[in-house]
């Protein structure tokens, strides 16, 4: 159904919800959305450095080690 509307039946919809809600109204919106998608990218970008910084972490802690007694690896 949406295939069929065309450009000038887009026209004549955000004309009418232009009438219905008003310019201020609708740019509030507008806003409010962007401050949205604003959030969401940081969040995105906060999680994605918090598990980079686990990932590293995990890295250190998990390398191998020498654990020979100092005496051995002295002698060797």
């Amino acid at each position: 159904m949406l295939n069929n509307i065309g450009p000038a039946g887009l026209l004549l919809i955000a004309i009418v919800v232009l009438v219905l809600f008003g310019r201020g109204k609708i740019a509030g919106l507008m806003g409010e959305v962007g401050k949205g998608i604003t959030a969401f990218k940081r969040g995105v970008k906060d999680s994605t450095q918090e598990i980079e910084n686990a990932s590293n972490t995990a890295d250190d802690t998990t390398a191998a080690r020498d654990v020979t007694p100092r005496a051995e690896r002295d002698n060797a």
